[in-house]
């Protein structure tokens, strides 16, 4: 077992970890980021989802770093991609044309950026990255954390890396419970929080949105790329459950905001209101190419291949392991469902020219390296964000939320809940944009953690709007500067909180890097 020691590690390289590396590496202390996957990124890489974000997100709404992730996301498609001249020429590029964002663009450029914009760190060496490391042990003296101990997924071996601070960054907020941090998961009760969309009985753990094993799909028409029937498929052909219109693979699912049937067709030229599951998530758009090589190419993360059947959090390994695996098949069985059964408008069954797409998502078989988590361990918090802060209903006089005298940025989104573990239903209500604030940061008792992605003081509902890519670059970044600043002024985070002139330098310095502490004028809703 190997040792080594620096001032900020930050376990976990998603997206928010990303963020708070690029951030704490500015101050000139050995920082260690490290990732359980072959791909830094997270939600923008290994999971292969797509930037869900606001519709202001081209002028204003997101931190400095983020536009310039966004901007050289363009740039990297413009030097290295064959592109006419009429989408080189596209200041708002959207290489996949895809609806669900205004940057649909293949996971593995966004990894490669990623490494791009670390390199400056890295090569002055304050910023080492090591892959693929997943936490196993926590060592922790009274309400300190010494060190974290991880497991090579490759090797087998372990590695101890001691730090002064530690950022827990990971998906699923693994560092609290090896920690013994005061955390909590699934949903609360109305009485816990007061909430209106919260549950009306008790709290419930289990009560988590399902995760999605995405997969590239591409299409070729003239193609059969029929795969084998998968071992789950007459599983996932009989489920109906309670709260669906109908079999969970089918072209039917529910309008989240009325929970009336809503019926979809594969491409929006077959759709009445001109919109394809297919076209959703588009990454790759051939007719933005000059040499006509590639196939237009989807990320399915669809209603169909949401896994909401079983919990993942705070299970053993070996149940995790086979609740990912059942995840896993189930999209595959989507896959199936649309290659050989989906009705298409003209009267026949399947589309078998729609196609895995390997090379999209670095993997052997075209399915992401890793599932994508919507809801994670939440710290409990010196200030939790509640459903009454942020959404809408609660707040319906405002443009904007109630400010947070501590914001260490900003969001928006709506409060979007998929389906739950046990059987609840999809919650999707309007919020107003909101602000971060500093004390969603700080855990209740531990002094040296901090959360750096979903993990931070939310709760079941207003997780809904605080997970999306932004809000999450957002949230690592804060953390990663709160981490450095605590160190160079010799303090603890809650230190910084709790002290006027600490705060004050902190939202300076975030200021100073382009990160917007509260919403201006974003123009007509």
């Amino acid at each position: 077992m190997g040792e080594r020691s620096c001032d900020i590690l930050i376990v976990g390289g998603g997206t928010g970890g990303c963020a708070a590396a690029l951030a704490a590496s500015q101050y000139g202390y050995k920082v260690i980021m490290t990732e359980q996957y072959p791909w830094i990124g997270g939600q923008l890489t290994s999971q292969a989802v797509p930037p869900d974000e606001h519709p202001w997100i081209e002028t204003c709404g997101c931190t400095a770093t983020y536009r310039e992730y966004r901007n050289r996301v363009r740039r990297y498609y413009r030097d290295y991609y064959p592109l006419t001249y009429a989408a080189r020429s596209d200041n708002f590029l959207n290489p996949g044309s895809g609806w669900v964002s205004k940057l649909c663009h293949e996971p593995r450029v966004g990894h490669a950026v990623l490494g791009g914009m670390m390199m400056p760190s890295i090569a002055a060496g304050w910023l080492e990255v090591l892959i693929p490391l997943r936490p196993i042990s926590v060592d922790v003296d009274g309400d300190t954390i010494k060190s974290v101990t991880l497991l090579n997924m490759e090797t087998g071996s372990s590695e101890t890396i001691l730090a002064k601070m530690v950022l827990d960054a990971t998906e699923l907020g693994d560092l609290l419970p090896l920690a013994g941090a005061e955390y909590v998961s699934g949903a609360e009760s109305q009485k816990d929080t007061g909430e209106p969309h919260a549950l009306p009985g008790d709290a419930d753990p289990n009560c988590v949105q399902g995760l999605t094993w995405c997969f590239a799909m591409g299409f070729d028409p003239n193609g059969d790329h029929v795969i084998e029937e998968p071992q789950q498929y007459k599983r996932w052909r009989a489920l109906v459950p309670e709260f669906w219109a109908g079999p969970i693979l089918d072209w039917k699912t529910i309008q989240p905001q009325t929970g009336n049937p809503l019926t979809w067709t594969l491409f929006k030229y077959e759709h009445a209101r001109n919109m394809g599951l297919f076209d959703y998530r588009q990454i790759v758009n051939n007719s933005l190419f000059e040499d006509n090589k590639r196939i237009d190419t989807t990320i399915v993360n669809w209603p169909q291949n949401d896994y909401f059947v079983e919990n993942i959090i705070d299970q053993s390994q070996d149940v995790v392991d086979g609740r990912l695996a059942d995840a896993k098949q189930l999209s595959l069985s989507l896959l199936y469902w649309l290659q050989t059964e989906a009705e298409r408008p003209d009267g026949g069954h399947g589309y078998p020219g729609l196609c895995l797409q390997p090379s999209i998502t670095g993997t052997s078989d075209g399915f992401a390296q890793a599932p994508y988590i919507r809801e994670s361990r939440r710290i409990k918090a010196e200030f939790t964000i509640l459903e009454q802060h942020v959404a809408t209903g609660s707040n319906p006089e405002r443009r904007t939320a109630e400010p947070f005298y501590d914001s260490v940025g900003i969001g928006s989104y709506r409060i979007d809940l998929h389906p739950c573990v046990g059987g609840y239903d999809t919650i999707d209500i309007s919020s107003i944009p909101f602000e971060i604030p500093l004390g969603a940061l700080v855990p209740v008792r531990l002094d040296n953690l901090i959360p750096a992605c979903k993990n931070l003081g939310v709760t079941h509902i207003t997780n809904g709007c605080y997970r999306l890519h932004p809000v999450e670059w957002n949230i690592g970044e804060a953390a990663g500067h709160l981490a450095a600043m605590s160190l160079s002024k010799a303090v603890l985070p809650r230190s910084v909180r709790a002290t006027p002139a600490f705060l004050n330098d902190l939202q300076e310095r975030l200021a100073d890097t382009g990160v917007e502490l509260h919403w201006q004028d974003y123009g007509p809703l």
